[in-house]
């Protein structure tokens, strides 16, 4: 079954880049392409459209303000040349969202994962993707603290943080001080439902309340999302 797209981008060189792209894959059919955002919104309404690949920057209509015209009626995904505002569409569910210049390759990693939901049941308007993530985890782990091993459920935990040569695991309840270094302990717990987005954090993605920008928020803890883990941190939580 063909994936019918339209391209929205202020730019027209992002355009063709993206009109380059689509020509090489055969079951995307893009049916228009427009530096109007109000145009393509229209064009949207007019049915049949499947994709909209739609830039975050634009003058007369920011990418997220259309998504809050838009409605979830087709699948969106979000081109940027900025990292910052990959997170912004979180609460929009979109899709996935490509970094310019874009790639061949990751465009169409991209447009693969749409054309495979399209053919699946379709998704609840606002489900989040990452109810998809078993909210209990089985397991456990040890962790040694002074002259001990100490088990801690996996379900048990919230985040972890780490220091130079050791880590605090925290869950809902306590603060574990370990012997053992955050990248040990991220080794030895399954993924993706503990997840590396800080050089200094590891969280329980189970246990996420909200995420705003650069924040995620568990309980009262705010956790910082850093630069380097932002792109994978987002493909999870959307269940890419």
């Amino acid at each position: 079954m063909p994936l019918n797209a339209i391209a929205i981008d202020d730019e027209p060189l992002a355009l063709r880049v993206i009109a380059d792209h689509a020509r090489k894959i055969p079951f995307l059919e893009l049916v228009a392409t427009t530096t109007n955002p109000i145009d393509g919104l229209l064009r949207v309404q007019q049915g049949g459209i499947d994709l909209v690949l739609l830039d975050v920057q634009m003058a007369m209509l920011t990418g997220l303000q259309f998504l809050q015209l838009l409605q979830n009626q087709c699948a969106v995904v979000l081109t940027t040349a900025y990292p910052q505002y990959a997170l912004d569409g979180y609460e929009y569910a979109v899709a996935d969202y490509l970094l310019k210049p874009i790639s061949f390759d990751r465009f169409l990693k991209a447009v693969q994962r749409v054309h495979t939901q399209t053919l699946r049941a379709p998704l609840l308007p606002n489900q989040p993707a990452a109810a998809s993530l078993s909210p209990e985890v089985p397991g456990y782990i040890f962790v040694k603290t002074d002259h001990r091993l100490v088990k801690i459920s996996h379900a048990e935990i919230c985040y972890i943080q780490g220091g130079k040569d050791y880590a605090t695991v925290v869950t809902g309840t306590d603060k574990v001080l370990t012997l053992s270094s955050l990248s040990k302990l991220a080794e030895s717990l399954p993924q993706p439902h503990f997840l590396r987005v800080h050089k200094s954090y590891l969280v329980a993605v189970a246990k996420i309340v909200a995420v705003e920008r650069q924040r995620i928020y568990l309980g009262e803890a705010v956790i910082p999302i850093g630069d380097t883990y932002k792109e994978e941190f987002a493909r999870v939580v959307r269940g890419l």
